[in-house]
């Protein structure tokens, strides 16, 4: 906050928001998932329980309230209701917007439709409250699936040992560049990899990093892109979001037959 009012100060945006591009809008609550775990470390197995809430689990208001608070300051830009995900690319990458809460997949984008600016793109965590509080939360990546009716399981069962191995990583990322570290061992980021995603390396080997909620409780409400909208726009308060969004996952986790619902 106190780098947003020095840029805010310096005459550009501070932080990016894309709310034509709906989805978005969740980033402050998504990326604020390790903080909320180091703070309540069963806050995931207790949310999928229904014994705690986003409402009344300070850590977690916490993301609605970050999502508000750059609004109240003026440091997203005027436009941002208008603004699409495209447009605040083109802001990062030009340099008229400085900070934007976003999945590194980005850098990628960004370096395709703007290869000469993509060493300008750093990465920082979603920054929590206490300074000794520091790290990353991640999307986990994709997986491969081998259909259990195929005829030729053990074909593609060594090509798959093949593809996570050192030797097949090194042939993907000689056509497709990292967007984050890599998770198997023994494999290592080329030296070509985006600075951004090389910045995202130290909390990795320190153990700095949390799984987003998504991969570790199957409950996430439909409506959440709408009510950070909500909680970004100033049009409800925080509490008010969380509230909602507590009631919103009801439905999810009806619809999933979880216990405690």
């Amino acid at each position: 906050m106190a780098n947003s009012e020095k840029i805010k100060a310096a005459g550009k945006t501070a932080i990016i928001a894309s709310y034509k591009t709906t989805w978005t809008s969740q980033l402050f609550v998504l990326g604020d998932f390790y903080n909320l775990q180091a703070q309540v470390p069963n806050f995931a197995k207790d949310y999928t329980a229904n014994k705690a809430k986003y409402a009344t689990t300070p850590a977690a208001l916490r993301g609605f309230e970050k999502t508000q608070e750059p609004f109240k300051k003026g440091y997203y830009n005027k436009d941002f209701q208008a603004t699409t995900y495209d447009d605040a690319l083109k802001m990062l990458a030009e340099g008229t917007g400085v900070q934007y809460p976003m999945l590194t997949s980005a850098i990628d984008t960004i370096n395709q439709n703007y290869p000469d600016k993509v060493k300008d793109i750093g990465v920082f965590p979603m920054p929590s409250d206490n300074a000794e509080i520091n790290g990353l939360t991640v999307w986990s990546p994709n997986s491969i699936y081998i259909n259990k009716k195929s005829k030729n399981i053990e074909a593609a069962k060594k090509w798959v040992e093949f593809f996570i191995s050192p030797e097949g990583q090194s042939v993907l990322a000689s056509k497709s560049k990292a967007s984050g570290p890599y998770v198997v061992k023994g494999v290592k980021l080329p030296d070509d990899t985006y600075e951004g995603v090389k910045q995202m390396q130290p909390y990795f080997d320190a153990g700095k990093t949390a799984p987003a909620l998504e991969f570790v409780s199957p409950v996430k409400g439909p409506s959440l892109e709408n009510i950070t909208i909500e909680s970004g726009s100033g049009i409800k308060t925080p509490l008010e979001c969380a509230e909602n969004y507590d009631k919103d996952v009801q439905k999810q986790a009806k619809q999933l037959n979880l216990p405690g619902w």
